[in-house]
């Protein structure tokens, strides 16, 4: 397993990423599938159609339902969900900040109610290792506290501080499990992730202590969650520096286009988000050349493809007129094609980002479609 930057044009990097389930082109988009299901109806067959590099799952949720003992007994969620590509899966802890109706945090851990049926469950460092090691992904992260933003700073470092000391409790025992005869994936790597919310000082101070570590790679949590656009990427911009240069970089949760665009211009290689679904499943659709709301009445007898730039499965053979048709008539189809659209968009960008990357032309390419993504159309 391994990672290589093979060209830079400023800040932003291309790279490959090697992992247990294949080679990853970076930058890339995780696509995802929280509960080893991409919303919308769309299968682990529709995502190697559509450019799917790496598909993303989450502890939590899965943990909560079906259960990670199961799951490792249907031989890994590889095999559980038929996709033979990489996997990543989140660590649960955001999950445990935003649903949890009642928690309590403590140095081992945190303990919480089920947002499903209120069930009593703890997870720690330790636990959600052991989760994630049934699970059988490539990659898992560590788990982490991700406070709201804006947050109180004493609180922030606190939290930060309590991270770095958890993430050493995880790489200690997801150590343990890869050299147990029977883990389902003895290849499991681990990533650390930054928090310090959007305090630079907290921010840079945590990504020094967590290098220290020398996990696999490395995330930038904690954003995305209620802060201005601007004062994300001010953060990538302070913790950029101190992120070692030979692991990859994942701007966890995140997010627009544009957004996309703006961080692998400041040298992130790894996203994921469920804009593009949840949008899809709204008939908001992303274009290259701006945003779509096929609910409006404009479109009704529209002949025109969802995009004319685009050679995705739905644009070669579907109207706006009938997907709009579909919305309105409340039929399943109309969210599936558009979900199908906007995942193969958010793919074919990040595959447009690595050419230009190859080419020598990103920066003409940031510079023309960080304004062009942001229309309305």
């Amino acid at each position: 397993m391994s990672f290589k930057v093979i060209k830079t044009e400023g800040k932003a990097r291309r790279g490959v990423f090697e992992c247990p389930h294949g080679t990853v082109q970076t930058p890339v988009f995780m696509n995802v599938g929280t509960s080893a299901a991409i919303k919308g109806g769309v299968s682990t067959y529709d995502l190697t159609q559509i450019g799917t590099q790496v598909e993303l799952s989450n502890t939590y949720h899965l943990h909560i339902r079906p259960g990670d003992d199961l799951i490792r007994r249907m031989g890994g969620l590889h095999k559980f969900f038929n996709w033979d590509g990489p996997i990543l899966t989140d660590s649960g802890g955001f999950q445990v900040f935003s649903l949890a109706k009642l928690r309590r945090i403590t140095e081992e851990g945190v303990s919480f109610q089920s947002h499903m049926d209120g069930k009593k469950i703890f997870m720690g460092p330790e636990e959600s290792m052991r989760i994630q090691s049934n699970l059988g992904s490539d990659i898992a992260m560590a788990f982490d506290e991700c406070v709201e933003n804006p947050a109180e700073y004493n609180y922030a470092k606190r939290s930060a501080e309590r991270t770095v000391r958890w993430l050493a409790r995880c790489k200690t025992e997801h150590e343990r499990l890869n050299a147990l005869p029977d883990t389902v994936n003895p290849g499991q790597m681990l990533f650390g992730i930054n928090q310090g919310s959007t305090y630079k000082d907290i921010r840079i101070e945590n990504m020094k202590a967590i290098s220290e570590y020398d996990c696999d790679g490395y995330a930038i949590g904690g954003l995305a969650v209620g802060e201005a656009a601007e004062e994300m990427y001010d953060t990538i911009d302070a913790v950029e520096p101190y992120m070692p240069t030979d692991k990859p970089r994942y701007l966890m949760g995140v997010g627009t286009p544009v957004n996309i665009l703006e961080a692998v211009h400041r040298g992130v290689d790894f996203f994921d988000c469920v804009m593009p679904s949840r949008n899809a499943r709204h008939a908001n659709l992303f274009t290259w050349n701006g945003k779509l709301n096929l609910n409006n009445e404009k479109f009704f007898d529209d002949p025109l493809p969802l995009d004319t730039e685009c050679d995705c499965p739905v644009c070669r053979r579907y109207t706006r007129a009938y997907v709009r048709h579909l919305f309105k008539a409340r039929e399943m189809l109309g969210m599936r094609l558009c979900v199908i659209h906007n995942l193969y968009f958010y793919n074919k960008l990040m595959e447009r980002i690595r050419k230009e990357l190859d080419e020598g032309t990103f920066e003409e390419f940031y510079r023309e479609y960080r304004v062009r993504l942001e229309n309305r159309l």
